[in-house]
């Protein structure tokens, strides 16, 4: 057995300076605090530590505060845009990654403040300015929402 195959491999994280250097988007629409357990462009987990100050609380539901779910797949989005452009390298970051579909879309159990929302992505397919993941939000190890997410990298901001 060759060392490379006995020895475990080595994640990366990413903090939320990592996160804001890699993706344009900033409050209140930067929706991952960190990222762990990063494998290239092949998975990782984004992390939202869920408070009450969050500011889509106030009218979502005012008494019974729950997360929209399209802010839980687009926490899903940012987590895999970001693990791409960490992947491609620094002079990638900053780059748009747009949206080009969301399929198999399920939501499970509302997310509210307290929670801590981890965003598991791993790699489907891809074919370069093209990505596709299956992401999962999980909650205390539960599922809460699962989607299927396909965007693209613009080379320029705009077009």
């Amino acid at each position: 057995m060759t060392e490379e195959a006995t020895s475990p491999k080595t994640l990366k994280t990413a903090d939320i300076l990592r996160i804001m250097k890699l993706l344009p988007h900033r409050y209140p629409f930067l929706l991952i605090d960190r990222m762990i357990d990063i494998d290239g462009e092949e998975s990782g987990t984004g992390v939202k530590n869920v408070t009450i100050n969050e500011p889509f609380f106030q009218g979502h539901f005012p008494g019974r505060p729950v997360m929209p779910g399209v802010l839980l797949v687009e926490a899903m989005a940012q987590t895999a845009g970001a693990l791409v452009l960490d992947h491609l390298g620094d002079e990638h970051a900053g780059k748009l990654v747009f949206f080009m579909s969301i399929d198999k879309c399920r939501f499970r159990k509302p997310v509210g403040p307290g929670d801590q929302v981890h965003f598991k992505v791993k790699l489907q397919n891809k074919r370069p300015p093209v990505w596709k993941y299956w992401a999962e939000a999980h909650v205390d190890g539960k599922k809460v929402a699962e989607a299927e997410i396909g965007a693209m990298l613009m080379n320029e901001r705009g077009g």
